[in-house]
């Protein structure tokens, strides 16, 4: 295996770390409804207020607000402090994340480290983190002018992109680390079980921010049936039928609990796969802990459902979330390195 900087590779790893933090954050901020209580925005971010005069001014900012007109407005400013601050750590990190990025780039930059290929990939960084700003203020922007209600297609944009941030800042880490190369091609049939793998993991996280969205997760909190039926009888509510697998409580439910079915189906097959192959040792290890996520995250998801998503074990379920879908984009990484024949 050829060298690589570790400097940059560490760098680009905590970015992960940092993303993975600020979606845990803003699963909280979600849980706790704490999303809309900073009613501005600045570009590089602030300190909390820490003055009671500053602390009443960000509450009267609040008060202007539909969600303390429409549902809070028995709020104290202690009621206020406690929701303010998930929102208030949740852009903290975001805010951290630019300067983590941004200054140790500078860095290797003078320092001449990156090389034009990676330069290319650092750009796509870049501009992926910057998206996830903008959706991250147009999502809280939208609950701020006439209903306290942020869209679940919003909430699904803004978790889906720092996903694609996290998923592409972690491949190009891993292709520093393991340098792709030809293969015999003995890895192509595993390879694309691994990327519809990926492809079902992605539809079951965004499904997951719909189920968050519209609180779907209250609804049926029995497994392994919806109630008293395999298939509840509301997915059928609204007109006409394809909304409900979009905007209905019980549809969106429905596609999360059973798309968990076929991602774990293909796991198995990815894991069934493998078994038959003479892997290298990181391939192997990569495989098992796949596995061993889907189970994971498999039993997380059922005691979050039958206990109606609470906050910690909602938090620990997107949690594992992020390592399931870690999990694959690292075995997908695998199977572009060369084959135990190859290397013997």
């Amino acid at each position: 295996m050829k060298t690589y900087d570790r400097g940059i590779v560490a760098w680009l790893f905590m970015g992960c770390i940092l993303i993975w933090a600020m979606v845990i954050v803003g699963g909280i901020t979600r849980l706790t409804h704490s999303g809309l209580s900073i009613t501005t925005w600045s570009f590089v971010g602030g300190f909390p207020p820490h003055t009671p005069e500053q602390w009443q001014s960000a509450f009267d900012h609040y008060k202007t607000s539909p969600e303390y007109k429409l549902i809070n407005s028995y709020f104290s400013i202690e009621d206020y402090k406690s929701i303010y601050w998930w929102e208030y750590i949740h852009r903290a990190i975001g805010n951290l994340i630019g300067v983590v990025f941004l200054v140790p780039f500078a860095i290797f930059l003078i320092q001449k480290r990156i090389s034009k290929p990676l330069m290319v990939k650092l750009v796509g960084v870049f501009l992926l983190g910057g998206l996830q700003g903008l959706l991250g203020w147009y999502m809280v922007s939208s609950g701020l002018i006439n209903e306290p209600h942020v869209s679940h297609y919003r909430l699904a944009a803004h978790l889906m992109t720092a996903l694609l941030s996290f998923g592409f800042t972690f491949w190009v880490a891993l292709d520093l680390i393991y340098p792709r190369q030809n293969t015999s091609g003995q890895y192509s049939s595993i390879k694309k079980w691994s990327y519809v793998l990926l492809f079902f993991v992605a539809v079951q996280i965004m499904y997951g921010a719909f189920t968050s969205g519209l609180r779907a997760g209250q609804f049926d909190p029995t497994w392994p049936k919806m109630g008293d039926n395999w298939i509840a009888p509301e997915i059928t509510a609204l007109t006409p039928v394809w909304r409900n697998f979009f905007d209905g409580i019980a549809g969106v439910q429905f596609i999360h609990r059973y798309n968990a079915y076929i991602v774990t189906v293909l796991v198995f097959i990815v894991w069934f796969k493998a078994r038959k192959m003479a892997l290298l040792p990181t391939q192997k290890r990569g495989v098992n802990v796949l596995f061993g996520m889907l189970f994971v995250q498999f039993i997380l998801g059922v005691y979050t459902l039958i206990n109606s998503v609470p906050v910690v074990l909602g938090v620990l379920h997107q949690t594992g979330a992020f390592l399931l879908l870690a999990s694959t984009i690292f075995v997908i990484h695998q199977w572009s390195l060369a084959s135990v024949k190859d290397e013997a």
